[in-house]
């Protein structure tokens, strides 16, 4: 009877401390999450120090409960999987610690693994039949890319945000209007009963060719109508600014990621990232792909933020071909893929 690999991944590079235990690089067999959100909430965003702080004050618990939901010791473990970077420097450096620890004691071995990398592979969990190539919008609060997967191990970029990534736009919108934080779940819920055509908000790159985003633009043009609204003495409506915003950032990601899949002739689209949760993103690129006649996968909601079976998924390319990083490993918070 053949034996699967069962890979042990460590999650730590903003302010989620998650493990995982993943067979096969699809079976997720535990999924453990420890969310700081509401740490950070009262200061309307992450705050490196202290994501440090919590954590080093979660991990152990968090991968221990991995263990006991996956039914398994670490002596049933083949692999320790990380993530290195990109990310927070300090918080990626907690669980890139906890692994080399583990994989040294152990004696397993060690897989660092590209966050970008991760959030790609949760496709592969959601769908067990889904494999390259594709192309994939990568959507999160620190990345905006349009990725096409060549195979399990290779990736080049088509496209990137200049600036904002929309995850960070969507927080920074939602600060301004009053809705606090974390941004992209309060945006989408007050955009529910808002007027998506209330207010005109520019369609920024969508004129340019290539497949670059842009969303500074877009977070001043709300920031302007805010304000001009205020000296004028207008109410402003919360929904509909939301509804508004979310519409044209929707917009843009659709149209750059539809026209990418048409000039690189792909067959399949896939969406990651914690962004990738928002209803209205993920209805309009299903319903691009139906026009186009694209395959359309989308991770399930608990896969779309930060998690560590996504982790765990990638890394098992790596290790069924034979890879392990060096236990010099070091966290690399501008990583590149």
């Amino acid at each position: 009877m053949e034996k699967y690999p069962v890979i042990l991944g460590i999650e730590s590079s903003c302010d989620e401390t998650a493990a995982a235990v993943v067979k096969n690089g699809r079976q997720v067999l535990s999924n453990v999450i420890s969310s700081q959100v509401p740490v950070h909430t009262i200061f309307g965003g992450v705050v490196p120090e202290i994501a440090s702080r919590k954590h080093i004050e979660a991990i152990d618990g968090v991968i221990k409960k991995a263990l006991a939901d996956a039914g398994m010791t670490f002596d049933d473990i083949d692999a320790i999987a990380v993530t290195y970077g990109p990310g927070l420097v300090g918080a990626l450096l907690v669980g890139l610690s906890e692994a080399k620890a583990l994989a040294y004691a152990l004696n397993k071995p060690l897989l660092g693994v590209h966050h970008l990398k991760g959030h790609i592979a949760a496709n592969y969990i959601t769908d067990p039949d889904w494999e390259p190539p594709f192309l994939c919008l990568v959507v999160s609060g620190g990345h905006t890319h349009i990725i096409m997967v060549d195979d399990y191990r290779h990736y080049h970029i088509l496209g990137h945000t200049r600036d904002d990534a929309a995850g960070e736009a969507f927080d920074k919108v939602a600060r301004a209007i009053g809705l606090g934080y974390p941004g992209g779940p309060k945006i989408q819920k007050a955009a529910e009963n808002g007027n998506p055509d209330a207010i005109h908000f520019p369609r920024p790159c969508l004129d340019e060719e290539g497949y670059n985003f842009s969303f500074s633009g877009l977070k001043s043009a709300v920031l302007n109508y805010l304000n001009t609204e205020k000296m004028q003495g207008h109410t402003v409506s919360q929904a509909d600014v939301a509804a508004s915003f979310q519409a044209a950032v929707v917009e843009v990601l659709v149209t750059k990621t539809m026209q990418a899949a048409v000039d690189h002739h792909v067959k399949r689209v896939a969406v990651a990232g914690g962004v990738s949760a928002n209803k209205a993103l993920r209805q309009s690129l299903e319903a691009a792909c139906k026009k186009h006649g694209f395959e359309f996968c989308r991770p399930e909601i608990i896969l779309c933020t930060d998690n560590a079976a996504m982790i765990a998924s990638a890394a098992y390319y790596e290790y069924d071909k034979g890879e392990q990083s060096e236990l010099s490993l070091n966290a690399d918070p501008n990583l590149t893929l």
